[in-house]
């Protein structure tokens, strides 16, 4: 039987139960869920192809395809996609813990990750007994593992940190796992909601509009994607981009998700995607191509976090706290600024992951609950990872008491 560690938001329990006991109820900042309503344009999309009888094609219908060309082409600079590299997933979680197997990855081969990241890369691997390895450049791996790598992921804008890739990050890595043949899986979730230098600037009020570096047009630069012609060359060979409406859209519920990119690549992904039903359900096709047609409602959700952003930012760092990256993304990835100092001022030592779990206590007993860098990867230590996905109450209750927090 294989036995896969403990879920990790489990080990949150006795944080949250602290948090939850403060008189003035718990702000909750741990878990990335979207707390705002799903747009009724796609809450009607859905209600319209709710007679569903019949079973849904597992690469999606003609229309839905169709829209993430569109989407890729307008928001990602992807253009001339070919509908049949694109396939539906049931949330993109499912397709990123399932892609090692779809693959035929097993042991022996080497699945690379960035060096903190979201925990599922590992499980993906794990559950094919394959061996994941931590690393943001395969310049780092030994020439032994290096000639075993079969499948790298990107992260970009990262969960947790938001760091966003730039175009001659991501070509380097496409680089050199073409070199030892290996897939490419760009996960991407977060790319429309960049801030500051990497927000796209529509509409008005944009943080940061003028100035800044990556200017094109007068507005600032789309995060880029593993599919651009400037990533890419041009050529999709062994390149997947995956992305989900989850964030962008309020689509969590509805496990609404694709990936795209080389297009032989999908269609053996899809066949096996038949075999074993991985199919998403008709009627969330249809919501989906309703979400990516329209471009307010996003527009609309990015600027509720813009608020909530902005505040927390501002209070987490009155607090002594020091907000690291996050230029893009749901998350403020945090460190204790006042941590043990030595007499000029330096940090002592390398951070701990007691380091982080001592400040997801503190803020605990503040009634804020948070998640712990250490979720992460051990280049996580003494971090915590702050989500904006809180009601706008939750997050003024938050910034009032960081802003009283020691």
């Amino acid at each position: 039987m294989l036995t896969l560690p403990e879920y990790p938001w489990e080990s949150l329990a006795p944080y949250r139960a602290t948090a939850a006991a403060h008189p003035g109820g718990i702000a909750d900042l741990s878990i990335g869920t979207p707390v705002d309503s799903t747009p009724a344009l796609v809450q009607d999309a859905l209600a319209a192809a709710a007679d569903a009888h019949g079973y849904p094609t597992t690469q999606g219908t003609a229309e839905l395809r169709e829209a993430v060309v569109a989407w890729f082409a307008r928001r990602r600079g992807v253009p001339g996609l070919d509908p049949q590299a694109v396939i539906p997933t049931v949330g993109s979680k499912e397709f990123i813990a399932w892609l090692p197997l779809l693959l035929g990855l097993g042991p022996g081969d080497v699945v690379v990750r960035p060096s903190v990241a979201y925990p599922t890369y590992d499980i993906g691997a794990l559950l094919v007994g394959a061996t994941a390895v931590a690393a943001d450049s395969l310049e780092e791996l030994d020439a032994a593992t290096r000639a075993r790598v079969r499948l790298v992921w990107t992260n970009s804008p990262a969960n947790p940190t938001g760091k966003v890739a730039s175009v001659e990050e991501l070509r380097a890595v496409v680089a050199q796992a073409r070199e030892v043949g290996a897939v490419v899986a760009g996960d991407e979730c977060y790319a429309e909601l960049g801030w500051g230098t990497w927000d796209r600037g529509d509409g008005v009020g944009r943080e940061d509009r003028v100035g800044g570096g990556n200017q094109q047009d007068g507005l600032t630069a789309t995060v880029p994607c593993i599919l651009s012609p400037e990533v890419s060359g041009g050529d999709h060979t062994n390149l997947l981009s995956v992305y989900s409406l989850s964030k962008q859209s309020n689509l969590a519920g509805y496990r609404a998700a694709f990936a795209a990119g080389d297009a032989a690549l999908v269609s053996t992904l899809v066949n096996s995607r038949k075999h074993a039903g991985m199919i998403v359900p008709m009627p969330v096709q249809a919501a989906m191509t309703a979400a990516l047609g329209d471009d307010a409602h996003v527009q609309e959700q990015k600027d509720r976090y813009r608020a909530r952003r902005a505040l927390l930012k501002d209070a987490l760092e009155a607090a002594g706290l020091v907000v690291d990256h996050s230029e893009a993304g749901l998350y403020l990835w945090t460190r204790d600024g006042r941590r043990t100092r030595d007499g000029l001022g330096a940090v002592t030592g390398a951070p701990t992951e007691q380091d982080s779990w001592n400040l997801v206590g503190e803020l605990a007993e503040s009634g804020i609950l948070v998640g712990p860098g250490t979720f992460y990867g051990s280049a996580g230590n003494g971090y915590v990872r702050v989500a904006l996905t809180a009601t706008d109450d939750a997050v003024a209750r938050a910034a009032d008491r960081l802003r009283s927090w020691r």
